[in-house]
């Protein structure tokens, strides 16, 4: 059965989630990352990883959610909450601009008190000041938070947020799609189907976005595969003409610190060969999504080099700043040298790009330094 599961993905069949699942308990390592490798070289043709210099900032640390992974996010009125002000935004912004970024990634919490209003004018006024900015921000967890402040509709919100200034929307958020995970582990945020659906009103409205999934905590095998097949469902839902998912990030639950580890409810046990076969299995089972990104934040250089014959066609960003992720104890850091020498070591040419995946020179003048924060782009 597993040779004929493999044929039909070197066909880019769908699998089902039955099949996806017998693979990734059967299949040996060596055949999935064979294949999705073929796959990678049939869908993204050529010797180029991508990669990306961007920042991930944060809008407001004050979040409701209560996410039993993070330890980000501050209660309202507690002593450490804020929210960004157009000054530090400014800062911001200049400093990446000088190390030859041209994005934000810009997220934050479920905050009770910022509606609408707070992020059209933001984004107004920021693409105002700096027409080049590229906006990569919300996600769809803050999405419906914002259409449940205001009782709106999510084709509304969107598209208030995209007339804005907004250029694309990251997939934040999933986690796991399935209910029973969600609600053991953030109990707070929208469901399922909810994210699935705000993902459908970007289409239509030509947002592309991009797609994830954090695994390795309290959900199934079962539950990893039923999100793989919603995803892929979603694309081939989108608009003709419409781009859809640009991409899909799977990284491990990093838990140093976090709630579901101090209820002893779930632990990083993810090892490097678990991961490699995660990305080969997105890839196989995501046939229609065009690039499949490594997170080296969270599993190292080395580990995402091999993913690089696995499937993977991008490396994601160095990320001048990150709060999250690293906050709950991801490790592993690099420069704009360090992960074009490690794309270059696995055999590859290392090239810059946009969150378009339009190719970009490298700039002349980047400042090449030890950055103080690091990460993938959880987009």
């Amino acid at each position: 059965m597993i040779k004929e599961l493999l044929s039909k993905a070197l066909n880019r069949e769908f699998l089902t989630a039955e099949e996806g699942l017998h693979l990734f308990e059967h299949a040996p390592t060596s055949s999935l990352m064979y294949v999705g490798h073929q796959l990678r070289k049939e869908i993204v043709p050529g010797n180029k990883v991508t990669w990306i210099i961007d920042r991930n900032s944060n809008t407001t640390n004050v979040c409701v959610a209560n996410c039993k992974f993070c330890n980000f996010y501050r209660r309202p009125g507690h002593a450490e909450s804020y929210v960004t002000t157009i000054e530090e935004y400014r800062v911001k912004i200049e400093e990446t601009f000088k190390l030859g970024g041209e994005q934000l990634l810009l997220q934050g919490g479920h905050h009770p008190d910022l509606g609408l209003s707070f992020y059209v004018n933001l984004f107004r006024q920021l693409k105002k000041e700096y027409p080049q900015l590229k906006l990569h921000a919300l996600g769809p967890p803050e999405i419906a938070h914002i259409c449940h402040l205001e009782e709106m509709s999510h084709d509304a919100v969107l598209r208030e947020l995209h007339a804005a200034g907004l250029d694309s929307l990251p997939g934040a958020g999933a986690e796991i799609l399935n209910d029973r995970v969600r609600r053991l582990i953030s109990k707070g945020k929208c469901g399922a189907q909810e994210w699935l659906d705000i993902m459908r009103a970007a289409h239509r409205i030509g947002l592309t976005t991009s797609a994830t999934m954090m695994f390795g905590h309290i959900e199934t095998l079962m539950e990893r595969m039923e999100h793989l097949v919603d995803i892929r469902k979603v694309q081939s839902q989108k608009p003709e003409g419409a781009v859809g998912f640009l991409a899909f990030i799977p990284w491990p639950f990093m838990d140093d610190g976090t709630l579901l580890k101090k209820l002893k409810r779930a632990r990083n046990q993810c090892t490097a060969d678990e991961y490699i076969r995660m990305i080969a299995i997105s890839r196989i089972m995501l046939p229609n999504i065009k690039h499949i990104q490594a997170s080296w934040l969270t599993v190292g250089k080395q580990t995402a080099q091999v993913c690089l014959h696995s499937g993977v066609d991008d490396m994601g960003s160095i990320m001048i700043e990150e709060n999250v992720v690293s906050a709950a104890g991801a490790p592993f850091r690099f420069t704009a040298d360090g992960i074009q020498q490690a794309i270059r070591d696995a055999g590859y040419t290392p090239q810059l790009r946009d969150q378009q995946y339009r190719e970009r020179a490298v700039p002349e003048n980047i400042q090449q330094q030890v950055l103080n924060q690091a990460t993938m782009i959880i987009d």
